[in-house]
């Protein structure tokens, strides 16, 4: 699970916007590895599941301008002459 530093140390959104409360659960094998992790790296478990999720969230984005970019590109000769 990949999390960025940014999510970590306080890049999430809080406060301004209404909020979403979520409740999940999590396997025994995952809870425990959640916890580990969190504790390797100091944040509390609730503060790294957000995290990781806003990382997720975010880079869905970024994929999918990447892709999009990407089809700009390769086909920018095709539109110029369809234009």
């Amino acid at each position: 699970m990949a999390v960025s530093r940014s999510a970590l140390l306080g890049g999430m959104p809080r406060g301004g916007e209404p909020g979403m409360r979520l409740s999940i659960e999590l396997s025994e094998a995952e809870g425990t590895r959640l916890r580990e992790e969190a504790r390797r790296l100091g944040v509390e478990p609730e503060d790294l599941a957000r995290a990781a999720l806003t990382d997720l969230l975010q880079s869905e984005d970024e994929d999918f301008r990447k892709a999009a970019e990407h089809v700009l590109r390769k086909n920018e000769e095709l539109y110029r002459r369809l234009a």
